[in-house]
């Protein structure tokens, strides 16, 4: 479990397929406190750490994973967004995270408020509209975020300067996809409402 609030970020320093594996080694300030078999967010991907060597690691993205989520392009030299999963002890500073994407979202806007950013996306599923309301949490690139509005498959956050720094989506830019996750209880509300021919 995790909550949206970015550690630091990595760099790809190599990607190596294997079958249809991609096994990505990522160089962070984090490596040195990570241990082997450690579940880490990676743009809101929950991947297992399977090898550390000095200040970098390795993670294996399976196709599974692949096919879900934005990891077929990556690249080497890419900034990615890094989150551990939660200690029992720790605070929600965000909102509940699990690392499982739902959706791959499209940039389509940029817009600096001299101050602020408003990123607006469009989902690649227009049927996930009904999971996003406005005021209501999101999760982008791994990123706990606010939605200030939505349009049909189509939402908008703002960033404060801090996120905007302290994340990749500093480096975004109009075309580029990101991963989502929607809220867990909209999506366990929506599954039990469905069941019962609600809506």
């Amino acid at each position: 479990m995790f909550t949206g609030i970015i550690e630091t970020t990595g760099i790809i320093k190599n990607l190596t397929k294997e079958g249809t594996n991609l096994h990505m080694r990522i160089h962070s300030a984090l490596a040195a406190n990570l241990h082997i078999d450690q579940s880490v967010a990676h743009n809101g991907i929950c991947l297992t750490v399977v090898e550390i060597k000095d200040d970098t690691y390795v993670v294996t993205a399976i196709e599974e994973t692949l096919l879900r989520t934005n990891l077929n392009h990556v690249k080497i030299g890419d900034i990615i967004n890094l989150e551990r999963c939660m200690p029992a002890t720790g605070r929600y500073d965000g909102h509940m995270v699990q690392g499982h994407v739902d959706d791959i979202a499209t940039c389509i806007q940029i817009e600096n408020r001299d101050g602020s950013w408003l990123f607006t996306f469009e989902l690649n599923n227009a049927n996930h509209n009904t999971l996003m309301v406005e005021k209501g949490s999101i999760c982008v690139n791994g990123i706990s975020l606010t939605v200030a509005k939505t349009n049909h498959n189509r939402f908008t956050v703002a960033i404060i300067p801090y996120t905007y720094e302290h994340t990749n989506l500093q480096h975004l830019q109009v075309g580029n996809t990101v991963n989502i996750e929607f809220d867990i209880i909209g999506k366990y509300v929506q599954k039990i409402l469905t069941a019962r021919s609600i809506i």
